[in-house]
């Protein structure tokens, strides 16, 4: 799935040159870089991977003729969000992208609190960071556009993800908030809130995702939706999994995803 040509000038017009796409790496950070790509954006590129980010760069600046900088940098802690911030300085930045994030699975009783810390750090303070940088820096030039990845998980709390879910709440709340905030200053907010996806995240968070959307089909409708609404489930299955939770009542959700999520997980295997 590709980008057309009028939403690609669409996009560059009101947000371009360059986009900041943070989880770049792999998976929907991985596929949005991409997408920018080939629009005709020049990137900047961060992850903790150096040789992930490098090999992504060389293929965007052969496919599309774009500049692409890399930055790697650990967001879980301030000398990361710091070091990336004195790397957009001297750049035209008007889109920001935070696709970093990881989860984690199963009883809270039985996780790693230091994880769980750093997932906090990353899911949401790390985005708390930037996002406040750069709403001031778009509000103050009229014009920009933020993408936070909320999830599907976001809308109930989840039993064996209860901390995961938690965090995806806080994107999601904090982008409907502040997309209404930002609206008169011309900056467009947006909180992408897929279902499951192939990615390294299934992995590290010990889940087992059958029928997962591959990354790329849902990059394109996140960005077709920028500047058009606050949020977006993109991908049919998403959008399946949500009209079947409807008209179910909060403690009937909370329910079926304690089913769901069990049979995804290590514990229910």
């Amino acid at each position: 799935m590709t980008l057309s040509v009028q939403e690609s000038r669409r996009l560059r017009e009101r947000y371009g040159p360059v986009a900041l796409v943070t989880g770049a790496s792999s998976g929907i950070g991985l596929a949005l870089a991409e997408a920018l790509a080939s629009a005709g954006f020049d990137l900047l590129l961060c992850a903790r991977r150096r040789q992930a980010l490098d090999s992504a760069a060389e293929r965007f600046r052969d496919a599309h003729q774009v500049r692409v900088s890399i930055h790697a940098a650990d967001l879980s802690g301030q000398d990361g969000l710091s070091s990336l911030l004195d790397a957009t300085r001297d750049l035209n930045l008007g889109l920001f992208i935070h696709a970093s994030g990881f989860g984690t699975s199963g009883l809270f009783t039985h996780a790693d609190l230091r994880t769980e810390q750093d997932m906090l750090r990353v899911n949401c303070e790390a985005l708390l960071v930037l996002t406040h940088h750069f709403s001031r820096l778009f509000a103050a030039r009229k014009r920009g556009g933020i993408i936070m990845l909320s999830s599907i998980v976001a809308f109930q709390g989840v039993p064996n993800a209860a901390h995961y879910a938690a965090t995806k709440a806080y994107v999601q709340s904090f982008a409907e908030g502040l997309a209404r905030e930002l609206k008169p200053a011309g900056v467009d907010v947006l909180a992408a809130a897929p279902g499951p996806v192939e990615s390294g995240f299934g992995q590290r968070a010990g889940m087992h995702m059958p029928g997962a959307m591959k990354p790329g089909e849902i990059a394109v409708p996140i960005l077709q939706a920028l500047g058009r609404r606050s949020t977006v489930l993109p991908g049919r299955l998403t959008r399946i999994l949500s009209f079947g939770l409807q008209t179910v009542p909060r403690w009937g959700k909370i329910r079926i995803m304690e089913k769901v999520m069990y049979g995804m997980t290590r514990e229910g295997k």
